[in-house]
């Protein structure tokens, strides 16, 4: 049997741009994404701390050390520049396996998104 499970979080970060003109999705700091074990093009679900909105998308390499999280497309409807989300990835593994596994968590600092 397979289940699904959380695999990668960034807890609490910034969102810093919100670019409704774009194809779709949402662009992280690369740190960010190394930090949390998140490679470009996978699919995220967004959750808005600020208006409670969940939403899905998939992750665009953004400029290393910049600290950017930029919201494209229709998802720039559903953030302002200044709230904090929490950016979340899932994986499928097999129950025994899940049992033990450990999610990478990051925790930005959310006046900067840089990691501490």
């Amino acid at each position: 049997m397979f289940i699904e499970v959380v695999k990668s979080k960034i807890h609490r970060v910034t969102v810093t741009e919100a670019n409704l003109n774009y194809i779709g999705s949402i662009t992280i700091d690369e740190d960010l994404m190394d930090a949390a074990n998140l490679i470009e093009n996978e699919k995220v679900q967004i959750v808005n701390n600020n208006n409670g909105e969940r939403f899905e998308t998939y992750i665009i390499k953004g400029e290393r050390g910049t600290g950017v999280i930029c919201l494209n497309g229709a998802a720039a409807r559903k953030v302002q520049p200044g709230d904090v989300v929490i950016i979340m990835s899932y994986a499928l593994m097999d129950f025994e396996e899940a049992k033990t596994f450990r999610p990478a968590v990051v925790f930005p600092d959310t006046a900067t998104n840089k990691l501490v």
